[in-house]
C-alpha cells in the first residue's frame, strides 16, 4: 500500500449544536439541520485537535447548566 492511500485529503469544518455539542463535517456541505459553524476548517486531525481544545466538559450545555443551578433555557 502506498503510503498516500487511504489519507484522507477531504477539508472539513467544526460544527457546533444548541447543546454546544461539537463535531465534524465535510466543508464543502450544508451544515445539518440544528448545527452552525464553529469557525475552524481544516484537515480532520486539524478539526479534532481543535475540537479536544475547546470542548473539555463533554456533558451537554443544558445539563451543564442544571448542575449549575442555573434555571433551564
Amino acid at each position: 500500500m502506498a503510503a498516500d492511500e487511504g489519507r484522507d485529503e477531504m477539508a472539513y469544518k467544526v460544527v457546533v449544536n444548541d447543546d454546544e455539542q461539537f463535531s465534524i463535517w465535510p466543508a464543502e456541505r450544508a451544515n445539518p439541520p440544528g448545527w452552525t459553524d464553529a469557525g475552524s476548517v481544516g484537515t480532520r486531525d486539524e478539526c479534532l485537535t481543535y475540537i479536544r481544545g475547546v470542548w473539555t466538559d463533554m456533558r451537554p450545555a443544558r445539563v451543564r447548566r442544571r448542575d449549575a443551578g442555573a434555571p433551564r433555557g
